[in-house]
């Protein structure tokens, strides 16, 4: 046999940070081309036509709003009385079944007042993160309503009794999980964080101490992300300032990308960057709130600003953007926050003079916050688990589709087998022009030809399952597909950064990796030494859906072995709680389709299916294969793999 060598020193490789570097080479030219778009934009009526224009692009990414008009059910639990403001807990439903815990803050004046919608950043308490601006802004005369998000406070998805608390960590990684099986069904985790928001200014906007018609919103953070989104996509939102979030795609994108929520399938291929949510406010007034250390860069956050007041200007309104930056990393030091006490007067309450911040404002705990008796909506409301809403809205939205014209847009496979750079042994080649992947071959000596087969591997070792196949008799493909391995930050969730960047320049992670499977079968089956016949792939977990995509797109690929693999996209909606989706999920599909589709008209084989957490489940069918307890390799590369 020839020399084995290990996957060690792979520079030549796409690896993780060069996969970044190329994502963000095809993110920065759809950007420049969005430029080159608004640069003819000469008038209102252009402006106008843009707009509209735009707004049909956000809501498509979104993938569209829901059109439930149901009551919202109010809950007032309970109150709380500061010297300079009043209180209230309350719960409304978003959707039938899925509630909204918030802190309703009032003036203790009377009449109609103005106004805040306050959303929330990523911080697991939820609703008190907004306390001390919520708690200004109303002894200052202003009612705000600051609600719970998803899988924050006390909306938990996965709420165990028993644990008291979620089966996984709040905040990010409930939205994650969320986000990816929303992106499976054809929407997005943004589509019910801006319905959320529209229903808590259907509550502001009824109630009998709010002047509807001066109604602003501004969050930091994710808040932030959720006030830049209802802000753009409801009229009833007068004044917009949302803090430590906007930034322009030319300078977020290589870096800190932004959850499921933040980062939308298609955004920057539809043509779309932060400021067009500005662009869709224009005229009325907008401000951004930065610090000098945020991860959400000054830099970034300039082009936004500059790109708004360019916009307003057609509009003749430039001075009705405003961007403060202060001192400090991620959050709202006190100059920010004065900044804003001071634009929701000038805007909604100009009759009195905005006053500084008071520092000696009652601030009550976290607890004393708590709205449901037991601080989750889980158990005192009875409320859904946004996977429940979305198994719902995959049954309810199923279509035909064409699976051969979608394997092949998300596997764009080449023509011809690439040109290979390096030894018989160890080379690279590009399935797409500047992606570098590496190929190792092995085979047995002699001069017989032999079934061939593409191994996919995980990290930078060679596996000994390629090894061992190749011993057995064939000549082996071991390759490691673009920007793997992956990093192990968040490892549990597959690779969310690179997933999310790939989905919004338009493209996939899965596809691409099995349009790099599927150009290593061409150059495979090219070789003299191969048999004629079907090749053969091995690969494991989510990289079998890359094997699956693979093989749809390219017949000779015809013969496959998924180890402890899951056996279906539609099983990560069976529980809130999965693992790894981010490396398989594709946007809308189980709309149509599921694996079965993919492995229709070749052998597969099934070795220990799997669900999304990773456990083996009792499947029946001849494409399943369960081992006994000790069993090895030997038997499926013997009987299964390299039969005729």
């Amino acid at each position: 046999m020839h020399r084995l060598l290990a996957f060690f020193g792979l520079a030549a490789a796409l690896s993780a940070q060069d996969f970044t570097t190329w994502l963000n080479s095809q993110a920065q030219q759809l950007l420049r081309d969005r430029r080159a778009a608004l640069a003819p934009l000469q008038t209102k009526a252009e402006a106008i036509t843009r707009q509209k224009l735009m707004r049909e692009k956000l809501l498509r990414v979104i993938g569209g709003l829901p059109t439930y008009s149901g009551p919202l059910n109010p809950k007032t639990f309970r109150k709380l009385d500061a010297p300079t403001h009043l209180i209230e807990m309350v719960a409304f439903e978003s959707l039938p079944g899925y509630w909204i815990t918030a802190n309703l803050y009032l003036p203790k004046s009377p009449g109609k007042h103005p106004a805040v919608l306050f959303s929330l950043g990523h911080w697991n308490e939820g609703k008190p993160a907004a306390q001390r601006i919520a708690a200004n802004l109303a002894a200052q005369g202003f009612v705000v309503l600051a609600f719970d998000p998803m899988g924050q406070g006390e909306r938990s998805q996965a709420f165990d009794p028993r644990l008291n608390r979620a089966l996984v960590p709040g905040g990010v990684p409930e939205h994650w999980l969320a986000g990816t099986q929303a992106i499976l069904v054809g929407e997005t985790l943004a589509r019910y964080f801006i319905w959320d928001a529209k229903r808590a200014i259907d509550f502001l906007a009824s109630h009998p101490a709010v002047d509807p018609e001066r109604i602003g919103a501004t969050g930091c953070s994710g808040g932030g992300t959720q006030t830049t989104y209802i802000s753009a996509l409801d009229s009833r939102i007068k004044v917009a300032a949302p803090l430590c979030y906007m930034n322009s795609f030319e300078v977020l994108f290589g870096g800190s990308i932004g959850d499921s929520e933040q980062s939308l399938p298609n955004f920057l291929s539809e043509g779309l960057d932060q400021t067009d949510y500005v662009h869709q406010f224009a005229p009325k007034p907008w401000l951004i709130g930065s610090t000098q250390e945020d991860f959400f860069t000054p830099a970034g956050a300039k082009i936004v600003y500059e790109g708004g007041r360019g916009f307003y200007r057609l509009f003749d309104a430039e001075s009705n953007v405003k961007w403060v930056v202060g001192p400090g990393g991620h959050g709202t030091p006190i100059e920010v926050r004065e900044a804003v006490y001071s634009w929701f007067h000038q805007w909604l309450n100009p009759a009195q003079r905005a006053p500084e911040e008071d520092p000696k404002i009652k601030m009550f705990s976290n607890e004393d916050l708590i709205v449901t008796p037991t601080g989750q909506v889980a158990t005192d409301l009875k409320s859904r688990d946004l996977v429940e809403i979305l198994r719902a809205r995959r049954q309810e939205g199923k279509r035909e589709g064409d699976l051969a014209a979608e394997v092949q847009k998300l596997v764009r496979p080449v023509p011809t087998a690439p040109p290979t750079k390096g030894t018989d042994e160890t080379f690279t080649f590009e399935p797409e022009p500047g992606v570098v992947v590496t190929g190792h071959l092995l085979r047995p000596a002699g001069t017989a030809t032999l079934p061939g087969v593409v191994h996919v591997e995980s990290g930078p070792k060679l596996s000994e399952r390629a090894k061992e196949i190749a011993a057995a008799g064939a000549v082996v493909l071991a390759i490691l597909p673009r920007g793997l391995p992956a990093p192990r930050e968040y490892a549990e969730y597959g690779d969310w950064m690179a997933a999310t960047r790939s989905w919004m320049i338009g493209r996939n992670l899965a596809g691409m990796r099995g349009q790099d499977i599927a150009a290593a079968v061409k150059i495979l089956a090219a070789r003299p030494d191969v048999a004629p016949g079907p090749i053969r792939g091995v690969a494991d977990g989510t990289a079998a859906v890359w094997l699956l995509l693979a093989s749809a797109a390219e017949p000779r690929l015809g013969k496959l072995w998924l180890e402890r693999a899951p056996y279906s996209l539609a099983s990560a909606l069976d529980t809130p709680v999965h693992k790894f989706l981010h490396d398989a999920v594709i946007p809308g599909f189980l709309l149509s389709w599921d694996l079965e589709d993919l492995a229709k008209g070749r052998s597969v084989r099934w070795v220990q299916p799997t669900d999304w957490n990773g456990n083996i489940v009792k499947r029946n069918g001849p494409q399943y294969y369960y081992r006994f307890f000790d069993e090895m390799n030997e038997r499926v590369i013997r009987d299964y793999l390299l039969q005729p």
